[in-house]
Protein backbone atom coordinates (compact mmCIF):
# COMPACT_ATOMS: atom_id res chain seq x y z
CA UNK A 1 0.00 0.00 0.00
CA UNK A 2 0.77 3.86 -0.01
CA UNK A 3 1.25 5.54 3.47
CA UNK A 4 0.85 9.40 3.27
CA UNK A 5 1.63 11.47 6.29
CA UNK A 6 -0.44 14.79 6.99
CA UNK A 7 1.31 17.05 9.78
CA UNK A 8 -1.62 19.86 10.97
CA UNK A 9 -3.98 18.59 8.37
CA UNK A 10 -1.02 19.41 5.60
CA UNK A 11 0.93 17.08 3.20
CA UNK A 12 4.32 16.33 4.96
CA UNK A 13 7.01 14.49 3.71
CA UNK A 14 6.77 12.04 0.42
CA UNK A 15 4.47 8.71 -0.22
CA UNK A 16 5.83 5.67 1.23
CA UNK A 17 5.02 3.14 -0.62
CA UNK A 18 5.37 -0.77 -0.04
CA UNK A 19 4.00 -3.75 -1.60
CA UNK A 20 0.69 -5.62 -0.35
CA UNK A 21 0.60 -6.89 2.73
CA UNK A 22 -1.80 -8.99 4.50
CA UNK A 23 -2.71 -8.76 8.16
CA UNK A 24 -4.34 -11.79 9.61
CA UNK A 25 -6.88 -11.10 12.71
CA UNK A 26 -6.20 -10.90 16.45
CA UNK A 27 -2.37 -11.52 15.64
CA UNK A 28 -1.22 -7.84 15.24
CA UNK A 29 -1.46 -4.83 17.03
CA UNK A 30 -1.91 -0.73 16.08
CA UNK A 31 0.55 0.70 18.77
CA UNK A 32 1.24 4.45 19.00
CA UNK A 33 4.51 6.29 20.14
CA UNK A 34 6.43 3.38 19.80
CA UNK A 35 9.21 2.59 16.70
CA UNK A 36 9.49 -1.39 17.11
CA UNK A 37 8.60 -3.85 20.30
CA UNK A 38 8.94 -4.39 22.91
CA UNK A 39 8.79 -0.96 24.78
CA UNK A 40 11.34 0.94 26.64
CA UNK A 41 14.94 2.08 25.95
CA UNK A 42 15.25 4.57 22.88
CA UNK A 43 12.59 2.42 20.72
CA UNK A 44 9.50 5.24 22.51
CA UNK A 45 8.64 8.44 20.95
CA UNK A 46 8.86 11.69 22.83
CA UNK A 47 5.66 13.64 23.00
CA UNK A 48 1.97 12.81 23.87
CA UNK A 49 -0.78 11.88 21.78
CA UNK A 50 -4.05 13.91 21.80
CA UNK A 51 -6.09 12.02 19.87
CA UNK A 52 -6.24 8.68 17.85
CA UNK A 53 -8.77 8.13 15.46
CA UNK A 54 -9.23 4.72 13.38
CA UNK A 55 -11.16 5.02 10.03
CA UNK A 56 -12.10 1.60 7.92
CA UNK A 57 -11.19 3.80 4.40
CA UNK A 58 -8.56 6.14 2.87
CA UNK A 59 -9.39 9.86 3.86
CA UNK A 60 -9.46 12.55 1.15
CA UNK A 61 -7.22 15.34 1.71
CA UNK A 62 -10.16 17.60 2.79
CA UNK A 63 -11.18 14.78 5.28
CA UNK A 64 -7.96 14.62 6.91
CA UNK A 65 -7.39 19.06 7.05
CA UNK A 66 -10.57 18.66 8.59
CA UNK A 67 -9.74 16.34 11.27
CA UNK A 68 -6.89 18.80 12.50
CA UNK A 69 -9.18 21.02 13.75
CA UNK A 70 -9.56 20.32 17.40
CA UNK A 71 -13.29 21.63 17.13
CA UNK A 72 -16.02 18.89 17.11
CA UNK A 73 -17.45 18.77 13.47
CA UNK A 74 -18.59 16.23 11.17
CA UNK A 75 -16.94 16.51 7.38
CA UNK A 76 -19.45 15.54 4.33
CA UNK A 77 -17.70 14.30 1.38
CA UNK A 78 -18.24 15.46 -2.44
CA UNK A 79 -19.61 12.28 -2.70
CA UNK A 80 -22.27 11.95 -0.11
CA UNK A 81 -23.65 15.48 -1.27
CA UNK A 82 -23.72 14.16 -4.69
CA UNK A 83 -26.16 11.27 -3.54
CA UNK A 84 -28.02 13.38 -2.03
CA UNK A 85 -28.84 15.54 -5.28
CA UNK A 86 -31.35 15.11 -7.32
CA UNK A 87 -30.82 14.07 -10.99
CA UNK A 88 -31.28 17.77 -12.44
CA UNK A 89 -28.72 18.83 -10.06
CA UNK A 90 -26.43 16.50 -10.72
CA UNK A 91 -26.51 17.37 -14.44
CA UNK A 92 -25.84 21.18 -13.81
CA UNK A 93 -23.23 20.45 -11.86
CA UNK A 94 -21.34 18.36 -13.98
CA UNK A 95 -22.41 21.97 -16.57
CA UNK A 96 -20.94 23.64 -14.70
CA UNK A 97 -17.88 22.12 -13.69
CA UNK A 98 -17.29 21.42 -17.32
CA UNK A 99 -17.16 25.24 -17.68
CA UNK A 100 -15.05 25.44 -15.14
CA UNK A 101 -12.57 23.01 -16.50
CA UNK A 102 -12.97 25.53 -20.06
CA UNK A 103 -12.34 28.86 -18.37
CA UNK A 104 -9.54 27.53 -16.36
CA UNK A 105 -8.14 26.25 -19.85
CA UNK A 106 -8.31 29.62 -21.82
CA UNK A 107 -7.06 31.37 -18.13
CA UNK A 108 -3.67 29.28 -19.01
CA UNK A 109 -3.45 29.84 -22.74
CA UNK A 110 -4.09 33.60 -22.13
CA UNK A 111 -1.44 33.67 -19.96
CA UNK A 112 0.54 31.60 -22.19
CA UNK A 113 0.31 34.92 -24.49
CA UNK A 114 0.70 37.29 -21.72
CA UNK A 115 4.44 35.80 -21.06
CA UNK A 116 5.06 36.98 -24.74
CA UNK A 117 7.80 40.50 -25.02
CA UNK A 118 7.39 42.80 -28.16
CA UNK A 119 10.95 44.90 -28.93
CA UNK A 120 10.96 48.16 -30.54
CA UNK A 121 13.05 50.79 -31.35
CA UNK A 122 12.74 54.17 -30.24
CA UNK A 123 12.66 56.84 -32.80
CA UNK A 124 15.36 59.75 -32.06
CA UNK A 125 17.76 62.05 -33.25
CA UNK A 126 21.02 60.64 -33.26
CA UNK A 127 22.05 64.19 -31.94
CA UNK A 128 25.35 66.01 -32.35
CA UNK A 129 28.55 64.07 -32.39
CA UNK A 130 32.25 64.97 -31.68
CA UNK A 131 35.74 63.79 -32.21
CA UNK A 132 36.99 61.55 -29.31
CA UNK A 133 40.74 62.42 -29.12
CA UNK A 134 42.21 58.71 -29.36
CA UNK A 135 39.22 57.11 -28.69
CA UNK A 136 38.73 58.26 -25.07
CA UNK A 137 35.25 59.01 -24.99
CA UNK A 138 36.29 62.02 -21.75
CA UNK A 139 38.46 64.06 -24.30
CA UNK A 140 36.27 65.46 -26.72
CA UNK A 141 37.42 67.92 -29.37
CA UNK A 142 34.81 69.57 -32.15
CA UNK A 143 31.87 68.77 -33.16
CA UNK A 144 31.65 66.60 -36.29
CA UNK A 145 28.76 67.50 -39.38
CA UNK A 146 26.96 65.15 -41.06
CA UNK A 147 29.09 64.19 -44.44
CA UNK A 148 31.47 61.21 -46.28
CA UNK A 149 34.11 60.57 -47.12
CA UNK A 150 36.51 63.31 -48.86
CA UNK A 151 38.81 60.96 -50.49
CA UNK A 152 36.13 59.57 -52.45
CA UNK A 153 35.14 62.69 -53.91
CA UNK A 154 31.56 63.79 -54.82
CA UNK A 155 28.87 66.12 -52.46
CA UNK A 156 31.05 64.42 -49.42
CA UNK A 157 29.62 67.41 -47.45
CA UNK A 158 26.48 66.88 -46.52
CA UNK A 159 24.66 70.69 -45.53
CA UNK A 160 23.11 69.65 -42.78
CA UNK A 161 23.34 70.37 -39.25
CA UNK A 162 24.67 68.32 -36.50
CA UNK A 163 20.95 67.48 -35.28
CA UNK A 164 19.94 66.58 -38.27
CA UNK A 165 17.24 63.37 -38.32
CA UNK A 166 18.02 60.28 -39.21
CA UNK A 167 15.69 60.59 -42.54
CA UNK A 168 17.60 63.59 -43.42
CA UNK A 169 21.22 61.57 -42.81
CA UNK A 170 20.07 58.38 -44.92
CA UNK A 171 19.13 60.85 -47.60
CA UNK A 172 21.85 63.02 -47.70
CA UNK A 173 24.51 59.28 -47.41
CA UNK A 174 22.45 57.76 -50.85
CA UNK A 175 22.81 61.19 -53.04
CA UNK A 176 26.20 61.31 -52.08
CA UNK A 177 26.92 57.33 -52.71
CA UNK A 178 25.01 57.34 -56.17
CA UNK A 179 26.35 60.58 -57.30
CA UNK A 180 27.12 60.47 -61.11
CA UNK A 181 30.05 61.96 -60.39
CA UNK A 182 31.18 59.46 -57.98
CA UNK A 183 33.75 57.04 -60.08
CA UNK A 184 33.88 54.40 -57.44
CA UNK A 185 29.67 54.12 -57.47
CA UNK A 186 30.55 53.64 -61.62
CA UNK A 187 33.20 51.22 -61.51
CA UNK A 188 31.13 48.78 -58.84
CA UNK A 189 27.63 48.91 -60.49
CA UNK A 190 29.40 47.88 -63.87
CA UNK A 191 31.76 45.66 -62.70
CA UNK A 192 28.59 44.06 -61.06
CA UNK A 193 26.76 43.63 -63.70
CA UNK A 194 29.89 42.35 -65.68
CA UNK A 195 30.03 39.56 -63.10
CA UNK A 196 26.59 38.42 -63.52
CA UNK A 197 26.92 37.88 -67.47
CA UNK A 198 30.69 36.69 -67.80
CA UNK A 199 30.74 35.23 -63.86
CA UNK A 200 33.43 37.11 -63.22
CA UNK A 201 33.69 40.84 -62.86
CA UNK A 202 36.51 42.68 -64.21
CA UNK A 203 37.13 43.14 -60.51
CA UNK A 204 37.06 39.59 -59.42
CA UNK A 205 36.28 40.94 -55.90
CA UNK A 206 32.93 42.67 -56.49
CA UNK A 207 32.46 44.05 -52.93
CA UNK A 208 36.43 44.96 -52.59
CA UNK A 209 37.70 47.46 -54.87
CA UNK A 210 39.83 48.26 -51.91
CA UNK A 211 43.76 47.30 -50.90
CA UNK A 212 42.59 43.92 -50.22
CA UNK A 213 40.48 43.88 -53.57
CA UNK A 214 41.72 42.26 -56.85
CA UNK A 215 42.80 44.57 -59.56
CA UNK A 216 41.24 44.84 -62.82
CA UNK A 217 42.10 42.11 -65.84
CA UNK A 218 40.81 45.27 -67.87
CA UNK A 219 41.42 48.70 -66.69
CA UNK A 220 40.74 50.87 -69.27
CA UNK A 221 37.42 48.79 -69.69
CA UNK A 222 35.82 49.04 -66.28
CA UNK A 223 36.49 53.18 -67.29
CA UNK A 224 34.76 53.42 -70.35
CA UNK A 225 31.93 51.33 -69.50
CA UNK A 226 31.82 53.67 -65.97
CA UNK A 227 31.59 56.29 -67.88
CA UNK A 228 29.24 55.22 -70.81
CA UNK A 229 26.67 54.21 -68.03
CA UNK A 230 27.03 57.80 -66.52
CA UNK A 231 26.64 59.58 -70.29
CA UNK A 232 23.54 57.09 -71.04
CA UNK A 233 21.66 58.74 -67.83
CA UNK A 234 22.53 55.34 -65.39
CA UNK A 235 20.03 53.50 -67.27
CA UNK A 236 20.47 49.55 -66.37
CA UNK A 237 18.70 48.63 -69.54
CA UNK A 238 21.19 50.58 -71.56
CA UNK A 239 23.92 48.75 -70.19
CA UNK A 240 22.93 45.37 -70.15
CA UNK A 241 22.20 45.94 -73.91
CA UNK A 242 25.89 47.03 -74.80
CA UNK A 243 26.96 43.75 -72.98
CA UNK A 244 24.82 41.42 -74.19
CA UNK A 245 25.21 43.11 -78.17
CA UNK A 246 29.38 43.36 -77.91
CA UNK A 247 31.27 40.45 -79.52
CA UNK A 248 32.80 39.44 -76.27
CA UNK A 249 29.83 38.23 -74.86
CA UNK A 250 28.79 36.48 -77.95
CA UNK A 251 32.07 34.41 -78.47
CA UNK A 252 32.03 30.75 -78.94
CA UNK A 253 33.05 28.49 -75.32
CA UNK A 254 35.30 26.00 -77.90
CA UNK A 255 38.93 25.71 -76.32
CA UNK A 256 42.11 26.46 -78.28
CA UNK A 257 45.11 25.21 -76.65
CA UNK A 258 47.44 27.96 -77.49
CA UNK A 259 45.68 30.02 -75.47
CA UNK A 260 44.54 27.78 -72.83
CA UNK A 261 48.15 27.60 -72.14
CA UNK A 262 48.29 31.09 -71.38
CA UNK A 263 45.12 31.81 -69.87
CA UNK A 264 43.04 29.27 -68.67
CA UNK A 265 41.53 30.99 -66.11
CA UNK A 266 40.06 33.28 -69.22
CA UNK A 267 40.64 36.45 -67.61
CA UNK A 268 41.69 37.91 -71.00
CA UNK A 269 38.61 37.13 -72.09
CA UNK A 270 39.55 35.15 -74.98
CA UNK A 271 36.62 32.85 -75.06
CA UNK A 272 32.49 32.60 -73.31
CA UNK A 273 33.32 30.35 -70.11
CA UNK A 274 31.16 27.87 -69.73
CA UNK A 275 28.30 28.67 -66.71
CA UNK A 276 27.10 25.89 -64.82
CA UNK A 277 23.38 27.17 -63.47
CA UNK A 278 22.57 29.43 -60.15
CA UNK A 279 20.25 27.39 -58.09
CA UNK A 280 17.50 29.68 -58.57
CA UNK A 281 17.80 29.38 -62.15
CA UNK A 282 18.59 25.61 -62.35
CA UNK A 283 15.06 25.31 -59.96
CA UNK A 284 13.27 27.86 -63.12
CA UNK A 285 14.29 25.87 -65.41
CA UNK A 286 12.69 22.74 -64.49
CA UNK A 287 9.58 23.97 -63.69
CA UNK A 288 9.40 25.96 -67.75
CA UNK A 289 10.36 22.82 -69.20
CA UNK A 290 7.37 21.20 -67.06
CA UNK A 291 5.07 23.97 -68.36
CA UNK A 292 4.61 25.30 -64.95
CA UNK A 293 6.77 28.40 -64.76
CA UNK A 294 4.67 31.23 -63.51
CA UNK A 295 5.60 34.55 -65.17
CA UNK A 296 3.87 37.05 -62.81
CA UNK A 297 5.81 39.98 -62.09
CA UNK A 298 5.44 41.69 -58.55
CA UNK A 299 3.12 41.18 -55.56
CA UNK A 300 3.99 39.12 -52.60
CA UNK A 301 6.03 36.21 -52.52
CA UNK A 302 5.98 32.52 -51.84
CA UNK A 303 6.70 30.62 -48.67
CA UNK A 304 7.41 26.95 -49.69
CA UNK A 305 7.87 26.34 -45.76
CA UNK A 306 6.10 25.19 -42.92
CA UNK A 307 6.26 27.48 -40.07
CA UNK A 308 6.08 25.98 -36.39
CA UNK A 309 7.13 28.69 -33.69
CA UNK A 310 7.88 27.08 -30.12
CA UNK A 311 8.73 29.13 -27.07
CA UNK A 312 9.77 32.16 -28.83
CA UNK A 313 11.62 30.14 -31.50
CA UNK A 314 10.73 29.42 -34.94
CA UNK A 315 11.68 26.31 -36.70
CA UNK A 316 11.01 26.43 -40.68
CA UNK A 317 10.55 22.57 -42.47
CA UNK A 318 11.56 22.97 -46.64
CA UNK A 319 8.58 21.93 -48.41
CA UNK A 320 9.78 20.36 -51.61
CA UNK A 321 6.87 19.76 -54.02
CA UNK A 322 5.76 21.54 -56.16
CA UNK A 323 2.36 23.18 -55.36
CA UNK A 324 0.70 26.20 -57.36
CA UNK A 325 1.78 28.89 -55.03
CA UNK A 326 5.33 27.93 -55.16
CA UNK A 327 5.44 27.59 -59.74
CA UNK A 328 6.75 31.34 -59.32
CA UNK A 329 9.88 32.44 -60.33
CA UNK A 330 12.61 31.88 -57.41
CA UNK A 331 13.52 34.95 -56.78
CA UNK A 332 9.97 35.50 -55.04
CA UNK A 333 10.64 32.94 -52.36
CA UNK A 334 10.75 33.96 -48.69
CA UNK A 335 14.36 32.54 -47.82
CA UNK A 336 14.06 32.11 -43.85
CA UNK A 337 17.46 30.93 -42.75
CA UNK A 338 16.40 27.60 -41.23
CA UNK A 339 14.53 26.61 -43.92
CA UNK A 340 16.82 26.46 -46.65
CA UNK A 341 15.70 24.53 -49.71
CA UNK A 342 17.94 21.38 -50.10
CA UNK A 343 18.47 21.45 -53.83
CA UNK A 344 19.10 25.41 -53.79
CA UNK A 345 21.74 24.55 -51.29
CA UNK A 346 23.31 21.67 -53.27
CA UNK A 347 23.93 24.30 -56.18
CA UNK A 348 25.89 26.65 -53.97
CA UNK A 349 22.76 28.89 -53.00
CA UNK A 350 24.30 31.38 -50.07
CA UNK A 351 23.81 31.05 -47.02
CA UNK A 352 21.04 33.38 -45.99
CA UNK A 353 22.10 34.58 -42.48
CA UNK A 354 25.80 35.90 -43.86
CA UNK A 355 26.80 37.94 -47.20
CA UNK A 356 28.28 36.67 -50.09
CA UNK A 357 29.99 39.12 -52.38
CA UNK A 358 30.30 36.21 -54.98
CA UNK A 359 29.02 32.42 -55.08
CA UNK A 360 31.24 29.55 -54.73
CA UNK A 361 30.51 27.38 -57.85
CA UNK A 362 31.27 23.55 -56.94
CA UNK A 363 30.95 20.49 -58.58
CA UNK A 364 30.02 17.74 -56.22
CA UNK A 365 27.82 13.85 -56.14
CA UNK A 366 24.88 15.33 -53.95
CA UNK A 367 24.04 17.57 -57.29
CA UNK A 368 23.90 14.71 -59.50
CA UNK A 369 21.70 13.09 -56.66
CA UNK A 370 19.54 15.78 -56.47
CA UNK A 371 18.27 16.14 -59.69
CA UNK A 372 17.97 12.19 -59.81
CA UNK A 373 15.87 11.93 -56.61
CA UNK A 374 14.97 14.87 -55.04
CA UNK A 375 11.34 15.17 -55.01
CA UNK A 376 10.74 18.61 -56.51
CA UNK A 377 12.79 17.48 -59.23
CA UNK A 378 10.55 14.10 -59.89
CA UNK A 379 7.39 15.88 -60.20
CA UNK A 380 8.64 18.35 -62.46
CA UNK A 381 10.18 15.45 -64.60
CA UNK A 382 6.44 13.57 -64.07
CA UNK A 383 4.76 17.00 -65.69
CA UNK A 384 7.18 17.09 -68.46
CA UNK A 385 6.44 13.62 -69.25
CA UNK A 386 2.92 14.56 -69.55
CA UNK A 387 3.32 18.10 -71.16
CA UNK A 388 5.51 16.35 -74.22
CA UNK A 389 2.94 13.55 -74.31
CA UNK A 390 0.01 16.15 -74.71
CA UNK A 391 1.67 18.17 -76.62
CA UNK A 392 3.25 15.32 -79.44
CA UNK A 393 0.70 12.93 -79.38
CA UNK A 394 0.99 9.01 -78.64
CA UNK A 395 4.07 8.69 -80.80
CA UNK A 396 7.35 7.66 -78.34
CA UNK A 397 9.71 9.03 -80.67
CA UNK A 398 7.86 12.11 -81.36
CA UNK A 399 7.89 12.69 -77.45
CA UNK A 400 10.78 11.81 -77.11
CA UNK A 401 12.09 14.76 -79.63
CA UNK A 402 9.69 17.34 -77.48
CA UNK A 403 11.14 16.88 -74.07
CA UNK A 404 14.88 17.13 -75.89
CA UNK A 405 13.63 20.25 -77.84
CA UNK A 406 12.13 21.42 -74.26
CA UNK A 407 14.69 21.10 -72.32
CA UNK A 408 18.08 21.43 -74.62
CA UNK A 409 16.41 23.37 -77.13
CA UNK A 410 17.80 20.66 -79.96
CA UNK A 411 16.61 17.71 -81.51
CA UNK A 412 18.14 14.44 -80.34
CA UNK A 413 20.78 12.86 -82.92
CA UNK A 414 20.90 9.90 -84.11
CA UNK A 415 21.88 7.98 -81.27
CA UNK A 416 20.67 9.84 -78.98
CA UNK A 417 16.93 9.12 -79.99
CA UNK A 418 18.20 5.13 -79.89
CA UNK A 419 19.25 5.35 -76.19
CA UNK A 420 16.10 7.79 -75.35
CA UNK A 421 13.79 5.40 -76.69
CA UNK A 422 15.53 1.94 -75.22
CA UNK A 423 15.10 4.45 -71.81
CA UNK A 424 11.62 5.46 -72.32
CA UNK A 425 10.20 1.34 -73.06
CA UNK A 426 12.24 0.47 -69.95
CA UNK A 427 11.63 3.17 -67.34
CA UNK A 428 8.92 5.47 -68.74
CA UNK A 429 9.45 9.37 -69.96
CA UNK A 430 9.72 10.52 -66.05
CA UNK A 431 13.02 8.66 -66.12
CA UNK A 432 14.00 10.69 -69.55
CA UNK A 433 12.92 13.56 -67.85
CA UNK A 434 15.43 12.87 -64.83
CA UNK A 435 17.95 12.42 -67.44
CA UNK A 436 17.62 15.27 -69.37
CA UNK A 437 17.42 17.36 -65.85
CA UNK A 438 20.66 15.61 -64.86
CA UNK A 439 22.58 16.11 -68.33
CA UNK A 440 25.38 18.68 -68.10
CA UNK A 441 23.91 20.52 -71.34
CA UNK A 442 20.82 21.17 -69.20
CA UNK A 443 22.90 22.17 -66.27
CA UNK A 444 25.64 24.37 -67.40
CA UNK A 445 25.41 27.41 -70.12
CA UNK A 446 27.95 27.33 -72.77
Amino acid sequence: GVIKAYRNGMPYGKAYSTGVQTFEKEKYHVVFGVRHLPTGGNRMFAGKILRANLYDRVLTSEEVAASADNREREYVSDLALIEQMSAEDRVRLEMLRRRIDQLQKEMKEADEKGKQKVYSTVSANPGAMQIHLRGDVTRLAEEVQPGGIAAVGGKFEFGISATASDRERREKLAEWMTDRNNGLFLRVIVNRLWHYHFGTGLVETPNDFGFNGGRASHPELIDWLAMKFRDDGMKWKSLHRLIVLSATYRQSSATRPDEMQIDAGNRALWRASPRRLEGETLRDSMLAAAGLLNLTAGGPGYQDVTVTPNNGTTYYEPIDKIETAFQRRTIYRFVPRGGRSAILDSFDCPDPSVTAPRRQVTTTPLQALSLLNNEFVLEAAEKLAERSAKEAGPDPEKQIERMWMLTLGRRPDDRERELSLQLVKQHGGVALGRALFNSNEFVVLE
